[in-house]
């Protein structure tokens, strides 16, 4: 394989555009092909970084059918970064598929350390960082309850990805589980303008957020047992 041909996983910014590191710049700069998430997102990101490298979609929903064909690229000389909307790919994002397949067809993969939401939010809540399980969002409904009933017995602290319309759903379903006294914090907008951590136990933080409706991007982080 020709040198320089390979799957760069690139992280970037989850919010403030400062946090693009260098590497990343030059990285997304240099390879042949950048995929995209979402290339209205990317392209606005390339845009500020005077980057004209081409943008292909590679989203959840097409990853299946487009995996095998990129590692062909890759072997065939290209070198591919793959950049989610925001923070490191396949951390709750697409990617996991792609990596695995370069792997099969013994395609190099290279990831960049960077940006990703869960680490700030885990070492801000105050919460023990030195053994921690990342449980991303949780199934909306089928399976939801098993899964949380199932962590009952987790000794390390978790951490949980939500959306602001579930957050109160959330608080109030791992309260009734873990108990409402089971500490806990909500990260929101990390980064950003309006960037808010929230600490308390569950039922201090499920009542604030039955009182006001929360906004942005959250990260749950809950205490073990």
């Amino acid at each position: 394989m020709p040198h320089g041909a390979k799957l760069f996983l690139v992280p970037t910014p989850i919010g403030n555009l400062e946090d693009i590191t260098l590497r990343a710049v030059r990285v997304l700069r240099e390879v042949d092909l950048v995929l995209a998430e979402d290339t209205r997102t990317t392209g606005f990101l390339l845009k500020r970084l005077n980057i004209s490298t081409r943008l292909q979609s590679h989203h959840k929903f097409n990853e299946h059918q487009t995996a095998d064909r990129i590692a062909e690229l890759i072997a065939q000389g290209k070198s591919v970064a793959l950049v989610s909307d925001a923070g490191t790919p396949g951390v709750s994002d697409p990617g996991f598929l792609l990596v695995r397949t370069c792997i099969e067809k013994g395609v190099e993969v290279e990831c960049l350390p960077g940006a990703t939401a869960f680490v700030p939010a885990l070492v801000g809540s105050g919460l023990p960082c030195d053994r921690f399980c990342f449980e991303g969002f949780l199934p909306q409904k089928k399976g939801r309850q098993s899964k949380i009933a199932a962590l009952q017995g987790e000794e390390r602290t978790m951490i949980f990805y939500e959306s602001p319309r579930r957050l109160l759903k959330l608080l109030e379903q791992l309260a009734q589980a873990f108990g409402g006294s089971r500490r806990a914090s909500v990260s929101r907008e990390l980064s950003k303008l309006h960037e808010e951590t929230l600490r308390g136990t569950l039922a201090e933080l499920a009542l604030h957020f039955s009182q006001k409706e929360p906004k942005g991007e959250i990260v749950v982080v809950v205490e073990g047992r």
